[in-house]
């Protein structure tokens, strides 16, 4: 099967993977996240996990991911799945491993009960966002995504 959980094992492919789609999404420079940081999110020493990944193989070579959080909606009152990046390395793009990583994120929507599998993606990103449609995705257009970090979040939060 080529999807399949993430392993404390794939983490340099899935921060290698985390580099291509930076550069994919023009911010070359943009990730700060480093191999610690995805295995105490993945697979903290103690406690739960905060965050999950799928990957697609190919041969042996992880080619694919899907990172991933439970959100909650306070209006159907059960959990849903963020999914916060999805890549797929140029060279595999149309064999189907972005569907079956979407595919196995539903799914376990559909196990546990969750109603909502959710993401972002960026206004200018017309091929992923005509495969999202084409899965049956529908644009929340009437959303709009606020961000705070850097010293307005440390201010606030002070």
């Amino acid at each position: 099967m080529p999807i399949r959980e993430a392993t404390p094992d794939d983490v340099p492919a899935i921060l290698e993977l985390v580099h291509a789609l930076a550069v994919y999404e023009k911010e070359p420079d943009a990730v700060e996240a480093t191999e610690e940081h995805f295995h105490a999110a993945l697979f903290p020493e103690s406690g739960t996990p905060t965050t999950f990944a799928h990957v697609a193989e190919v041969d042996g070579e992880v080619v694919g991911l899907a990172v991933w959080f439970l959100t909650f909606s306070t209006w159907t009152g059960v959990n849903g799945i963020w999914l916060e990046d999805l890549f797929v390395q140029p060279e595999h793009r149309g064999s189907g491993l972005g569907r079956d990583l979407l595919a196995s994120l539903a799914g376990v929507c559909v196990e546990r009960g969750y109603q909502r599998l959710e993401w972002w993606v960026l206004d200018w990103n017309e091929p992923s966002i005509g495969f999202y449609r084409s899965l049956g995705a529908v644009p929340q257009d009437e959303w709009t995504t606020f961000r705070m970090d850097g010293a307005a979040l440390a201010e606030l939060g002070a």
